[in-house]
């Protein structure tokens, strides 16, 4: 007998993708599955994360801007088409300087603190 529901796809369109504040600056929109969750970022300048750490590993795709990541005593700045991969409890802080940045974040396990902006989307098997 199998106890777990039957998965399926889901879809979402644009229009559900609304943004949803964040921290001051920033705004996201997020789609989860169980194990993995996607989000979408637009940053205005000099906006920033503060230092912090999580279980989920983190993989950040800069679309648009630099976004400079803290990690130990580094800056680095990650720029248009660049990656950075956090390992999950590595402490870090995010920040812009003078220009708004747009950015992909993968995230695994989900981030619970953005499930809540997860939209519900259509299933394959809906109309």
């Amino acid at each position: 007998m199998n106890t777990h529901p039957e998965p399926t796809a889901r879809y979402y369109r644009a229009d559900e993708l609304t943004l949803q504040a964040d921290v001051e600056g920033a705004a996201l929109w997020a789609v989860a599955l169980d194990k993995a969750m996607l989000t979408y970022f637009e940053v205005a300048p000099e906006s920033r994360f503060e230092r912090h750490r999580h279980e989920s590993e983190q993989i950040t795709l800069v679309l648009e801007g630099t976004l400079y990541f803290e990690v130990d005593t580094r800056v680095v700045g990650v720029g248009r088409g660049e990656v950075i991969a956090i390992p999950s409890w590595v402490p870090h802080a995010v920040f812009t300087k003078g220009e708004a940045v747009k950015a992909v974040d993968a995230w695994s396990p989900v981030m619970e603190r953005y499930r809540t902006v997860h939209p519900p989307g259509v299933t394959f098997d809906e109309p």
